[in-house]
């Protein structure tokens, strides 16, 4: 039945397969960035301010940056936790896409096409879905972070925590989709080349 699934709707079929894939992917970023976070606790790491690429004004005039993580403990609107927090939401998602490069490629597209230019065009797209992530956390960080917080004190950090991964996600998986329909390519010889 799937074979045929497959023949009749090839792209709905790599959509499916796309999305069972990325949300486990997701699920592993879920657990891999709080235990991350656990792990980076107390150590200079948090004290550490990482904040880069200032992109104008928030609407009490401090500046916005696209990463954003003073030094420091997280506050209620969900800044600070500095290069430690930085590293862990990182190294998440980089861990991730490694492992969604390799099942996406091999699994869903069944690729055959140029490993090297796919791995160029996906590691442009995801410095690109970063850079969008980061400034568009700007827009729901801080009250994602202050709601959570206000309804279970210590523990909504870690909600909070989840729900922005759940996001980035998000962002990530609506716009890697096209672009895997674009580099990762199947060049089957046709009955006439072989």
């Amino acid at each position: 039945m799937w074979s045929s699934f497959k023949t009749n709707y090839p792209t709905i079929s790599q959509f499916i397969v796309f999305f069972i894939i990325s949300n486990g992917v997701t699920l592993l970023q879920l657990i891999m960035m709080p235990a991350l976070r656990m792990a980076f606790a107390g150590t200079a790491l948090t004290e550490t301010y990482f904040q880069v690429f200032p992109i104008g004004s928030t609407v009490d005039g401090a500046t916005h940056y696209i990463f954003n993580y003073p030094a420091g403990p997280i506050n209620a609107d969900g800044i600070g936790g500095g290069l430690a927090y930085f590293l862990a939401v990182q190294i998440a998602i980089a861990v991730a896409q490694v492992i969604n490069f390799i099942a996406q490629r091999n699994v869903t597209f069944k690729a055959n096409n140029s490993v090297g230019k796919a791995i160029m065009w996906y590691v442009i797209a995801y410095i690109a879905i970063t850079f969008v992530a980061g400034a568009a956390q700007g827009l729901y960080k801080a009250p994602i972070y202050s709601q959570m917080i206000a309804w279970w004190g210590s523990r909504g950090e870690t909600a909070a925590d989840v729900v922005t991964m759940i996001i980035n996600s998000a962002i990530s998986f609506w716009v890697f989709f096209p672009i895997f329909k674009l580099i990762f390519k199947n060049n089957k010889p046709t009955a006439e080349e072989s």
